[in-house]
């Protein structure tokens, strides 16, 4: 790799409460350039807390603090809040997990298009911004892009929203792609669909992607590298071809539990209470 489009170092995001602090991300280190990434694991692990803190998108009462949070150079931890503000949606996209809870359900589809696109092209006229939308609209290969333009987020279904969620995101043209598991509420036609869509986009822009997901079958086949985190550290990192290799008991663990075809009725391994290894 040569300079790296994303640089992280012990990367730790606390959530100060009253009963005490939690760690949700302790300690995650990796580079990434212009390829796909894939972030997997259990649900509470991390994953999503560590896309979240890339983005400065931390909730209070969080806390996000790091060795090195740099992106194309530009620390993220010091930036101004208007460079943050210009890198958000702009150079650095992030498509959330169910787009029920993502999209305005006061706005159609098309204006939050033009919306997000206008936010960083400031000097784009109108006309502009609709042709953008409608332009994203079709290379999301949805169907009759007027007619979903117009459509409001209940009009449409699961699939039709994540598809206008990557339109949104994607309107921008970032460097950075973060996906938090954008595949989890669909079936398996529209999922295939939808990373086809992540793969010929990727691919075509020359973007970085972070595929965050709790699917490692989907993960191997789709990504380049995979990062296993576990209790908020990672815990192996290994090319995605190599899944099936894998040394550490907790992702050979994972592996194990993944559904078979064949007939062989056998317990799913579990791990020892609290492993060293988790400490």
């Amino acid at each position: 790799m040569t300079k790296p489009l994303l640089d992280v170092e012990d990367l730790r995001v606390r959530f100060h409460l009253r009963t005490g602090t939690v760690e949700a991300v302790r300690g995650v280190s990796f580079q990434l350039g212009r390829e796909r990434l894939g972030i997997v694991g259990e649900s509470g692990s991390g994953k999503s807390q560590t896309g979240r803190a890339i983005l400065g998108l931390t909730p209070p009462p969080g806390e996000v603090t790091a060795q090195r949070l740099a992106f194309d150079g530009i620390d993220l931890l010091t930036a101004s809040k208007r460079t943050l503000r210009e890198l958000r949606g702009g150079r650095i996209s992030m498509v959330m997990q169910d787009p029920k809870y993502s999209l305005n359900p006061v706005m159609t589809i098309g204006e939050q298009i033009i919306e997000a696109y206008r936010a960083h092209a400031r000097k784009a006229g109108r006309g502009e911004a609709r042709d953008r939308a409608l332009a994203m609209l079709e290379a999301v290969k949805m169907r009759d892009p007027g007619r979903v333009f117009a459509l409001y987020p209940h009009e449409v279904s699961g699939g039709m929203g994540q598809r206008a969620m990557i339109a949104m995101m994607l309107v921008t043209e970032p460097d950075l792609l973060i996906a938090d598991e954008p595949t989890s509420a669909l079936d398996v036609t529209v999922s295939m669909e939808v990373l086809r869509i992540l793969d010929e986009l990727v691919s075509e822009r020359g973007m970085g992607l972070i595929f965050i997901s709790h699917d490692l079958k989907l993960v191997s086949s789709f990504c380049d590298r995979v990062l296993v985190m576990y209790a908020g550290r990672v815990v192996e990192e290994l090319q995605a071809k190599h899944l099936r290799e894998a040394k550490h008991p907790y992702t050979q663990g994972l592996m194990s539990c993944l559904p078979t075809l064949a007939n062989d009725v056998r317990p799913l391994p579990t791990l020892n209470r609290d492993p060293a290894w988790a400490q």
